[in-house]
């Protein structure tokens, strides 16, 4: 990727010769192969010992969607054609995917999808914190688990106090949208580089990885990964 070299270029503690192996995974909080493909390269982490650091970037699957979100099924069926048969095949598929990798998908006929500005806006401001990652699977338990609207402040607000975040604060951080434009400008850097669908991984800043490509994948790249640097 163009955009990921030049952020490489300047960023000189990120170069490929550094023994810790940094990952950059776009994303969106509401997306189902996002948090299998997280778990799945996490285990292969794992496996292999790799050192290694973890940054999210936002991805908006549902960008224009009204405040009151609409019904899932509605919303697969709409966006790609899916019947209620298929839905729910591909339902019972990522619940026993997930089951295998220890993360828990509660879907039901009411559950819905919702925009996801704020959220990306707060798990900026975790990020200062150096609490991203933890809140980024408090937001997928939150959605797919608990399915709770993480378009309301209140409850991204609930989600950061869960794992120990200041409350007030996080509540004024989207009252405000005072990372709006930074994250608006995250998610059309990484539309502009090519990403139109998640998960997204890039190792290194070099090697673009899509989709959830299962452990025993990730662990062979991992190894190639560090054949490279050898």
């Amino acid at each position: 990727m163009r955009g990921a070299d030049r952020a490489m270029a300047r960023d000189p503690i990120m170069s490929t010769s550094n023994p810790t192996l940094r990952i950059d995974i776009v994303s969106d909080v509401v997306c189902p192969w996002c948090v299998i493909g997280y778990r799945q390269l996490a285990r292969a982490l794992e496996a292999t010992g790799t050192a290694h650091e973890i940054h999210w970037h936002p991805f908006e699957l549902n960008p224009s969607m009204p405040p009151e979100g609409q019904n899932l099924l509605e919303h697969v069926a709409g966006k790609y054609g899916s019947t209620r048969e298929e839905s729910e095949q591909s339902r019972a598929r990522m619940t026993e995917i997930g089951a295998a990798l220890g993360f828990e998908f509660r879907f039901s006929d009411d559950m819905r999808m919702h925009n996801t500005f704020n959220a990306h806006q707060l798990l900026h401001w975790a990020e200062r914190q150096g609490r991203m990652n933890d809140l980024s699977l408090a937001l997928f338990a939150a959605h797919f688990r608990d399915r709770r609207d993480l378009s309301d402040p209140a409850v991204l607000a609930d989600v950061a106090a869960g794992i120990g975040l200041e409350r007030t604060e996080a509540r004024e951080v989207l009252a405000d949208q005072r990372f709006g434009e930074l994250v608006r400008n995250a998610e059309n850097f990484w539309l502009s580089q090519g990403i139109h669908g998640v998960p997204a991984m890039i190792f290194n800043r070099r090697h673009l990885v899509t989709g959830a490509q299962g452990t025993d994948n990730y662990t062979d790249i991992l190894a190639k990964l560090a054949r490279m640097r050898e």
